[in-house]
């Protein structure tokens, strides 16, 4: 069975979050207190990214210009290409936005399925936020519940990524490969992990967990059994 690799980008492919960077620009001031709400733990992702959204005031071309603007992992497309001669399949996982990801992706030539929220034009420069893939009992309420993901696909799986909205996707995958908030989650749950500053240490794990499982046997690099969004 060939392991799968959820991918987180918030943090992870991007090197900021975007949704910071998208409200600092242009959003009400107001997102700050609604930032405060969630991180004190008051309220869920969902409902926090959902006010901070209608408080957005941009027209479509300024939030791409935003988005031609965000900085990513140099090391991210060979990753990439390590995982497809690997025989792998790689989704990319966020609790953030589809139109700011469509637009990185394409500006660095990688297509991949994206499974996130959704940000929707209400106006010339007002927006909403959609959840397609919010579950009523997400345990940690957030907009794209990723543990669902994990429900889907057979181990193992590789989960990457760097904060709040991997920490309990982490404790389903069978390898995780973590940086920042997510590596000292891990440290403090017991969960095992490979502890990661960038895309140039994943690949070079990826190599060596792949050729690990081909000697053992465990790892067929049959893409049918893959992971699909």
């Amino acid at each position: 069975m060939v392991p799968s690799v959820l991918v987180d980008f918030d943090g992870t492919i991007a090197i900021e979050d975007t949704t910071d960077l998208l409200l600092e620009r242009f959003a009400d001031p107001l997102w700050r207190q609604v930032e405060a709400d969630w991180v004190a733990g008051r309220i869920g992702s969902r409902e926090c990214l959902s006010r901070q959204i209608d408080l957005v005031h941009a027209s479509p071309v300024e939030i791409g210009w935003l988005a031609d603007s965000v900085a990513v992992d140099p090391s991210f497309v060979d990753f990439v290409a390590t995982g497809r001669a690997l025989g792998l399949r790689l989704v990319i996982a966020s609790d953030g936005f589809d139109f700011i990801i469509s637009r990185v992706l394409a500006r660095i030539g990688v297509a991949l399925p994206v499974v996130s929220n959704r940000m929707l034009p209400t106006g010339a420069n007002s927006w909403r936020a959609e959840f397609p893939h919010f579950l009523g009992d997400c345990r940690s309420q957030s907009g794209n519940c990723k543990c669902a993901l994990f429900g889907i696909n057979p181990p193992p799986t590789i989960l990457i990524g760097d904060g709040r909205s991997d920490f309990c996707p982490a404790e389903q995958a069978t390898l995780v490969f973590a940086k920042n908030a997510l590596a000292t989650q891990c440290q403090e749950s017991g969960i095992d992990h490979i502890k990661i500053a960038g895309f140039s240490d994943a690949t070079l794990a990826l190599r060596a967990y792949c050729q690990a499982q081909n000697r053992m046997g465990t790892s067929s690099l049959d893409e049918s059994e893959a992971f699909h969004a």
